[in-house]
């Protein structure tokens, strides 16, 4: 068990109340954390506001070279911080090392933006007003950014929030998840040690009430934000006049067409949809398979789905462990329960140990369903067939949300039509939606959130232009 509590100025505060962090898995306490109250909260953001000129001030190369020293530490360590996420996030241990080396690729990309930023000579002769002038256009730091992460990817997102804010020169106010404190933590502490600044990154272990000053603080430039929809678009409403960047939640669909290899189709859907309990805002939740191959692909798909290893998340075999809490147990039991009342039927699955879901495959499910309209954040797949690919289409943007789809075909005109049709941040061709590299530009529309992730895309939530107007004569 460890001890950990908030970062101000790189020192970690001990004094105040303590809650138990507990394994998703078996419920043994695993982290003890003492909790910043508002002062604390009040005080990482005056600190953050006083490192704005020294933050701003790190030439790019030294923005670089810190972001460098700091991945070279997140892949020393990325051992350790597997071992926080299995226990915390009940992260399968395999998924939970493959994340901890996304993080250190992240960290990585974020340095080469660093180092080559962008920058831009404009030349303003284009017009007879201005004859012997050039503009020069350069990105500057906003200013503090305050991130707020979540349960789910709580090392490789605190990462997509922090090492931007770095290569940007803006220091940062980090509050982790409440479930997944650990890693960010952990991740504050790798970057100090990089040599970053200590007043350039504040980590508050706070509850959402106790972090609101933020959101409201008139300090903070921008917040950043990855969780659910309903807290994400509250959050954008308190925000008054700051930038907001939201990656929020999805119901991603995957498109099966009959020229398709369905079998891949299938194996790969059942990762995309059952991998990490399906706790991934684009984990594959829709299913649509033409008719044609409805049957033969369903079956595919269903022993897919009793194949994938799940249970303990530290057996390096299992694919999907378990959910973050028993309330998130109950609400996914109670949604498939409601959508077998109104006539879905279950092909396999539906079974409950402790507080691992099997892995569940729908049919029949009416699209007004909860498993079908919101999300659902567990290891539930829907299937649904089509008969012609304008009605897929229709289908798919049938939705409050839009992060990211795929479509299975190798007929190019229908993968284009996919592209300039479908209401979402990206499309994925020959894979799932829970397809991710993680310096593409990443984040979605309508329900999904505003702004882009990905180290150079965030580099310019987190920066503003400036034009510089030079007379040549």
């Amino acid at each position: 068990m460890r001890e950990i509590g908030s970062i101000l100025n790189g020192a970690v505060i001990t004094s105040g109340s303590v809650r138990e962090v507990r394994s998703p898995f078996d419920g043994r306490v695993v982290t003890r954390v003492t909790v910043a109250d508002e002062a604390i909260v009040a005080k990482a953001i005056d600190n953050a506001t006083l490192a704005k000129s020294k933050m701003a001030a790190l030439a790019p190369y030294e923005r670089a070279e810190i972001l460098e020293r700091f991945s070279a530490k997140a892949t020393e360590h990325r051992d350790e911080l597997a071992l926080l996420l299995c226990e915390e996030a009940g992260k399968p241990i395999t998924l939970a090392r493959i994340e901890a080396e996304r993080c250190a690729q992240t960290i990585a990309d974020a340095a080469h933006w660093a180092r080559y930023y962008e920058q831009e000579i404009l030349g303003l002769d284009a017009s007879p007003v201005g004859a012997g002038r050039q503009g020069i256009i350069r990105r500057f730091p906003v200013g503090v950014v305050a991130a707020i992460t979540p349960f789910n990817f709580p090392l490789n997102l605190v990462a997509h929030k922090i090492a931007p804010a770095i290569a940007a020169g803006c220091p940062v106010v980090l509050k982790p998840a409440s479930q997944t404190p650990s890693t960010g933590f952990r991740l504050a502490q790798l970057a100090i040690e990089a040599g970053l600044p200590k007043n350039g990154i504040q980590v508050v272990l706070a509850s959402g009430s106790n972090a609101g000053q933020m959101v409201t603080d008139n300090r903070i430039a921008l917040v950043t934000f990855t969780g659910s929809a309903e807290v994400g678009w509250q959050i954008k409403a308190l925000c008054g006049k700051k930038k907001v960047a939201l990656e929020l939640g999805g119901n991603a669909a995957a498109i099966v067409e009959p020229d398709a290899d369905w079998e891949t189709a299938a194996r790969k859907i059942a990762t995309g949809g059952f991998g990490y309990a399906g706790q991934s805002c684009i984990s594959v939740q829709r299913v649509f398979v033409h008719e044609s191959i409805a049957a033969k692909f369903t079956e595919a798909l269903v022993a897919a789905a009793e194949a994938t290893p799940y249970g303990d998340p530290s057996d390096p075999k299992t694919l999907c462990g378990p959910l973050i809490d028993r309330s998130n147990v109950e609400r996914v039991s109670q949604w498939i329960e409601r959508a077998v009342a109104r006539g879905g039927r279950v092909l396999t699955g539906n079974k409950v140990q402790g507080s691992v879901h099997a892995p569940t495959v729908l049919t029949h499910v009416p699209g007004n369903c909860e498993v079908s309209c919101a999300e659902v954040f567990g290891p539930v797949v829907v299937v649904a067939t089509y008969d012609s690919f304008d009605q897929v289409l229709g289908m798919v943007n049938d939705s409050r949300y839009g992060l990211q789809a795929g479509i299975f075909t190798n007929d190019f005109r229908k993968i284009w039509k996919a592209y300039e049709t479908i209401e979402v941040g990206g499309v994925i061709h020959n894979d799932v939606p829970t397809f991710r590299v993680d310096m593409m530009p990443y984040g979605g529309v309508k329900d999904s959130g505003i702004g882009r992730e990905g180290a150079r895309w965030a580099i310019q939530e987190m920066t503003e232009p400036r034009l510089l107007v030079l007379s040549t004569r």
